[in-house]
């Protein structure tokens, strides 16, 4: 078969699509690699499993861990306790009131 020019637009653009997605890949890997670094086993656990049921809420997360850990405001590393504060105040939401007004 001949290869076909390469100067096709259509390739160009697979290939910068597919060259962004490697390098969010290798973004993506990194900051798992720190994070783990940065927390004992059960609470990357625990943040594994976050990432399987929120992408959105994993993403803040880590993005507060690495955030926390360049202020140097983490002693040691993060606890799955630790953790599930940080959980907790992220996706706190106060319990709505009903309120019934008669007439």
């Amino acid at each position: 078969m001949p290869e076909q020019a390469s100067g096709n637009p259509e390739d160009e653009k697979i290939q910068k699509a597919l060259q962004k997605r490697m390098r969010v890949m290798q973004e993506e890997q990194q900051k798992r690699e720190l994070v783990r670094k940065l927390m004992t086993p059960e609470a990357y656990e625990r943040l594994m499993n976050v990432r399987i049921s929120n992408r959105e809420l994993y993403s803040q997360l880590t993005n507060l861990i690495i955030a926390m850990a360049q202020q140097n405001r983490l002693s040691g590393k993060l606890t799955e306790e630790q953790l599930k504060q940080i959980l907790g105040r992220l996706t706190f939401r106060p319990e709505p009131t009903i309120e019934y007004k008669h007439k």
